[in-house]
């Protein structure tokens, strides 16, 4: 499979909630960076948000993708697209650099637009809320 046969069928699995192929085109030590937060994650705890971003965003999409495939990767710039439980429309401009090593994601590092983050953080917020009762 090419890199951008791999980009493809990655961002295709998200958005089907498919948590099965994802984890399988991730390397097992792979490590998932985010600038909002700046934490890095496990595949497992990446795998976790990823559950929880398809049960709480209907019609997920990536659109407006601009991709340009190197020998060690891909990097992706897009706008992540759905509707939030309450209704919220979202749309966050996101970047993706991500690093392939033998047809493996090893590293991704997320830089998404955090001015369009507050929709998620408020039903994520609700939801520890709703948990601590």
């Amino acid at each position: 499979m090419t890199i951008e046969e791999l980009a493809d069928r990655f961002f295709m699995a998200i958005e089907a909630g498919d948590g099965g192929t994802v984890r399988a085109m991730y390397a097992d030590d792979a490590v998932i960076w985010h600038n909002e937060d700046r934490t890095t994650q496990t595949v497992d705890e990446n795998l976790r948000v990823l559950r929880w971003l398809s049960r709480t965003v209907a019609a997920l999409r990536y659109r407006d993708i601009h991709r340009i495939v190197h020998d060690g990767g891909f990097v992706q710039q897009h706008v992540l697209t759905g509707v939030l439980t309450d209704g919220t429309e979202l749309s966050i401009p996101a970047a993706l650099f991500v690093t392939v090593t033998d047809g493996m994601i090893c590293r991704i590092d997320e830089y998404a637009d955090s001015a369009h983050l507050g929709p998620l953080y408020a039903i994520a917020a609700r939801g520890r809320a709703a948990r601590m009762q």
